[in-house]
């Protein structure tokens, strides 16, 4: 469907890509994973054109359409609500929705022959279009990426960048390109708007790539693996799980055969040094230089599993009662957040705040940070101090400041080697920290305030998720960081893995309450699947009025003549289903055999090859559904007359 060959670019003198290649085929799953910074978002712009290679080629097949979802959508607005901007998707069937509605208020005044052939006209390709339900296939996206019904009236312009994202995105769904890319979908997603675009995705028709740094997310819906490391891309058939295994089983072989050639080389180094004064040594020594010269060197792995080794002390030890809330109620006029809740945080307490969006969550964080106000008692324990982070703060940055200069800041008596390490531990060496925090990128950024916010000594600290923007090594840094913290937190965050490697309680807010689960994450998990399977066995079942019972008529035994018709008809019958079976088979066959076709990369080198097969694919698909229905009508017959017999 699609291929890179042999693709170069670069920024600079630097190379993002040097002769990188990949095939996406029909109904790949790819997950584009990579440090910050090594390419991914550029290679789907690539994809789409908005970038022009350097070297190689990007080629796709005549039919293949792409939909692109990217963080530059966050600003797109209008004053159209969010159900006709989602239903713009189907470009053809609105306009002539426009057109039907036009002739109709035409006829109300003016009722000519040529008026109502125009009509049925539109109203047949309306129809064959399936334009009566784009209204509810819009609705039913919408709703599932977490809208209310009564939002979707609302002007898109209303909304915050995050829901602008998800409107977009439904756009985007709807449209049903074969390739569909999405940057990092997930961020601006609640947990049942992230399981719901999993379950879309993995029942998706075309293929995806997506570029994500949610490893539950990917484990979730792809079946392939792309890393995107020294300017190339490695390919790895399965999910993010499999990954981990199958890259540490290559850097297990990679680095013995790189051991293996650096003793080799060791080895004809020494020969050469020892022996190139003896001209009886003259012929071998000239042998083994030319066989250094013509060697291919095999690359030492690097190591990308970074780890924390700075200890983040406290300023100051607090009492064992953190924090307390006392009948606190919170409404946004007519919507009620909190009502008469009480909750306590003890010292330790290591907590996730999870749920759905527009349930609080971050309103809660500002009640105990103090910046919101409220109807009850809020009350800090002794000794307390807090640091809180949220995505916001990073503006707060001085962004004239390096980074050293940054961290010095905080007026604490640490030394610059000090400092550097702790930077360090966030992947900044060497002179990236004489940086500007001006030209770093948003998920740098991100790590600076971290590294700040740990370096506060802080003894309770409230992060609002703080996992956005991060890539996978950094966010495995920061979940290194706060296990090894003495303090206490509360974190709001919708990355289910990072959620489950931090947290031993889990509060979320239900029925206007903070309520707590004195567990992990997958712990909770598995308690509220079991609360919701007893909540369904235990709804009283609902009774109708009992339909009227009519007298049965009295059965008579059907005649010799009736019964032999009916076998005969349904021995005919017979025939019709076995004919059918042997029709499916071979369909699944030819079906078989065209994916298997379409799963060989050198088909797309030839694109006129390539349309041909897709075609004979898609005619083979719908014959087969034909083949299928008119089987089950014949099964549900044989059934039928075999009753009456």
């Amino acid at each position: 469907m699609l291929s890179i060959t042999n693709l170069s670019f670069y920024f600079g003198s630097r190379a993002l890509y040097d002769e990188a290649s990949l095939h996406i085929k029909p109904k790949d799953r790819i997950g584009l994973i990579g440090a910050n910074g090594t390419g991914k978002s550029t290679l789907l712009r690539l994809i789409v054109g908005e970038y022009t290679p350097d070297g190689g080629t990007i080629s796709k097949s005549g039919d293949c359409t792409i939909g692109f979802l990217n963080q530059d959508l966050l600003s797109y607005e209008s004053k159209e609500s969010i159900l006709i901007v989602a239903m713009q998707a189907f470009e053809r069937e609105m306009v002539l929705q426009k057109k039907i509605d036009e002739v109709l208020h035409e006829m109300e005044t003016n009722y000519r022959d040529e008026l109502i052939d125009k009509l049925a006209n539109y109203q047949e390709e309306f129809e064959a279009l399936d334009g009566y339900t784009i209204q509810s296939k819009a609705e039913e996206i919408l709703e599932g990426l977490g809208f209310k019904t009564e939002d979707l009236n609302t002007p898109l312009e209303r909304f915050s960048g995050g829901w602008r994202m998800r409107v977009m995105l439904a756009k985007l769904l709807l449209q049903k390109p074969s390739l569909l890319l999405l940057d990092e979908p997930t961020n601006h997603l609640d947990l049942p708007s992230i399981e719901w675009v999993e379950n879309y995705v993995r029942n998706y028709e075309g293929a995806v790539m997506i570029v994500s740094h949610d490893r539950f997310f990917l484990d979730n819906c792809v079946n392939a693996i792309v890393e995107v490391t020294g300017g190339k891309l490695n390919f790895y058939p399965g999910n993010y799980s499999f990954f981990i295994e199958e890259k540490a089983l290559r850097n297990e072989i990679q680095k013995g055969a790189y051991e293996n050639q650096q003793a080799k080389i060791r080895q004809t180094e020494r020969f050469i040094e020892r022996f190139k004064a003896k001209a009886s040594k003259a012929r071998q020594v000239q042998s083994r230089v030319k066989s250094l010269e013509k060697m291919d060197f095999v690359d030492d792995v690097i190591d990308e599993t970074a780890r924390v080794n700075f200890k983040f002390t406290l300023a100051t030890q607090p009492g064992k009662n953190i924090f307390e809330l006392q009948d606190v109620s919170k409404a946004y006029g007519e919507k009620r957040i909190l009502t008469d809740t009480n909750s306590f945080i003890s010292r330790g307490d290591k907590i996730a705040l999870i749920g759905a969006n527009g349930k609080g969550k971050s309103t809660l964080l500002r009640i105990i940070a103090g910046t919101e106000p409220i109807e009850g008692k809020r009350q800090l324990g002794h000794n307390v101090a807090f640091a809180f982070y949220a995505q916001h703060q990073l503006e707060s940055l001085n962004i004239d400041n390096t980074l050293i200069e940054e961290l010095r800041e905080m007026g604490t008596d640490k030394t610059e080697a000090q400092l550097r390490s702790i930077l360090g531990c966030f992947l900044f060496s060497n002179d990236d920290v004489f940086k500007k925090i001006k030209v770093l990128s948003g998920g740098e950024k991100s790590r600076v305030a971290l590294a700040k916010m740990l370096l506060s000594e802080a003894n309770f600290l409230l992060l609002d998720e703080p996992t956005n923007h991060l890539d996978m090594i950094s966010v495995n840094i920061l979940i290194q960081a706060l296990q090894q913290y003495e303090g206490t937190y509360v974190i709001v965050s919708h990355d289910r893995f990072f959620v489950s490697e931090v947290a031993t309680k889990i509060w979320y807010i239900e029925d206007e309450q903070i309520k707590e689960y004195p567990g992990t994450y997958d712990e909770y998990v598995n308690w509220q699947e079991e609360r919701e399977a007893n909540r369904k066995e235990s709804a009283p079942v609902k009774t109708e009025k009992p339909a009227e019972v009519k007298p049965a008529k009295p059965q008579t035994s059907a005649s010799d003549a009736e019964r032999k018709q009916w076998q005969q008809k349904l021995k005919k019958v017979q025939q019709q289903v076995e004919e059918l079976e042997k029709k499916v088979s071979t369909l699944e066959a030819k079906k078989a055999d065209a994916e298997a076709q379409l799963a060989d990369p050198k088909i797309y080198s030839d694109t006129q090859q390539f349309t041909k097969i897709q075609q004979s694919y898609e005619d083979i698909k719908k014959q087969l559904v034909q083949a299928n229905d008119a089987w089950e009508e014949a099964m549900m017959e044989v059934e039928s007359l075999e009753k009456m017999i």
